[in-house]
């Protein structure tokens, strides 16, 4: 017999079957098995990603995903030094991206078909996360930790955002983009991101200063893992679809699961890497 889930039910059932598997890759896979697991995961939110770009061929949904692994590849050899750059001008991207969406107020107008520029785009996308978090993963002993530390944070501001918004959204995020996003729940989102960021700083036993400091990178990543929900968004929308997909019960897709944090890992990668947490 078929169980009648509600979607916050559903959603509820799928996190706590995801977050488990999450966390023990995490913490006990070394990092090129994590390294591993994570690219297959993106892989797989690149399937879908080519369908927001507009491929339809098997074929060539194919050879988009190879193109990502292909890159992930490549990457992988760049040596330490190279890292930071490169999740920096990921990072400038994401902040470009979030001015763009800002300033949008044109109806969107679904046209579905090939794009490009929107395909060409899930390469930072994508590849910038699995940069970020095996970095993170690779700073042993702590290097887990943090990866653990990054996924709580996004996790805490996307719950704290769904229930702020469901309990107090009046106020309209963007509303052209997506109906459903509020300003209170990037209030809700902030709030538990501030709360992480003491956490944080209580953790690594940071100076008063670098704690202020890793108060406002938390804030700041609940933002910007806004802009990350916004964009898909708007790629959905262009191309005429509900979700990326219909793998996960109450989410849509994989790229519905980690919208926020294809923008997030980079960021919170820097801030940590400048904070010295990663000495």
């Amino acid at each position: 017999m078929l169980v009648d889930f509600t979607s916050l039910q559903w959603r509820v059932l799928t996190a706590l079957i995801l977050a488990p598997l999450a966390v023990l890759a995490v913490l006990f896979l070394p990092t090129f098995g994590f390294a591993l697991a994570l690219g297959l995961f993106l892989l797989g939110a690149a399937w879908e990603w080519s369908a927001l770009g507009g491929l339809t061929g098997r074929l060539a949904r194919m050879g988009f995903v190879a193109l990502i692994a292909a890159a992930m590849i490549l990457l992988g050899l760049l040596p330490a030094a190279g890292v930071a750059p490169l999740l920096l001008v990921v990072t400038l991207g994401w902040w470009g991206l979030a001015v763009w969406l800002w300033r949008l107020d044109d109806p969107i107008v679904p046209c579905p078909g090939p794009a490009p520029a929107r395909l060409l785009a899930g390469l930072p996308v994508l590849v910038g996360p699995w940069l970020a978090m095996t970095h993170l993963h690779a700073a042993l002993p702590q290097g887990p930790a943090l990866v653990l530390f990054l996924l709580v944070l996004i996790w805490t501001a996307d719950s704290a955002a769904y229930f702020a918004g469901r309990r107090w959204g009046k106020a309209k995020l963007a509303p052209l983009l997506s109906p459903g996003k509020t300003w209170a729940g990037v209030y809700g989102a902030g709030a538990g991101a501030a709360l992480l960021g003491l956490v944080l700083g209580y953790w690594l036993q940071l100076s008063p200063l670098a704690l202020v400091a890793a108060v406002v990178l938390c804030l700041v990543t609940a933002f910007i893992s806004v802009v990350g929900d916004l964009f898909e968004s708007l790629l959905k929308r262009l191309q005429g679809l509900k979700d990326s997909g219909r793998l996960l019960p109450g989410h849509g897709g994989l790229l519905d699961r980690i919208d926020s944090l294809t923008a997030a890992a980079p960021l919170v990668a820097l801030g940590l890497l400048w904070l010295g947490a990663l000495s």
